[in-house]
């Protein structure tokens, strides 16, 4: 959040403040290759509208292996995330401009309120089940395709 903004998100928060999980977003395909050139293909949803955003994966109560969310940002910016209302433990992965991942928090506590940080600039973020990125073997720097990264920033 940005300072100077907090009283009136706030104010905000009192009257639209997430009681439920949304509804699924629209989806696309999603892939993440390693520097070995393994591929892993993934069905995302896009959280594209700031109330999609804010909402992301809470109060779902799982998340498939081979499902997540992603949330592509206006510009390349500082992303932190956090696990308010979300049942279910997530691996966040950080991606840069140039499409490669930049850092990982994996197996992110549900219901927490510690911020995860991507620590610089990400271009996008993206929800993945908890413990995903370790089993198959996804590291910083693999790359991610997907349409909604294709498009410029901005």
């Amino acid at each position: 959040m940005l300072a100077g903004g907090h009283m009136a998100a706030a104010a905000r928060a009192e009257d639209d403040t997430p009681t439920k999980a949304q509804a699924e977003l629209p989806r696309e395909a999603l892939t993440i290759e390693s520097a070995k050139g393994v591929k892993h293909v993934f069905s995302v949803e896009l959280a594209t509208t700031p109330r999609q955003q804010r909402v992301g994966e809470m109060f779902r109560t799982s998340v498939p292996a081979d499902r997540g969310m992603l949330f592509v940002w206006p510009y390349p910016q500082q992303s932190d995330m956090w696990m308010e209302n979300t049942l279910v433990s997530l691996d966040i992965v950080f991606i840069g401009e140039d499409g490669r991942i930049t850092a990982i928090a994996e197996n992110a506590v549900p219901q927490s309120l510690a911020r995860i940080s991507s620590h610089g600039p990400a271009r996008a973020t993206l929800e993945l089940q908890g413990g995903i990125t370790e089993k198959l073997g996804i590291v910083v720097g693999d790359k991610v395709e997907s349409k909604a990264l294709a498009a410029p920033a901005g």
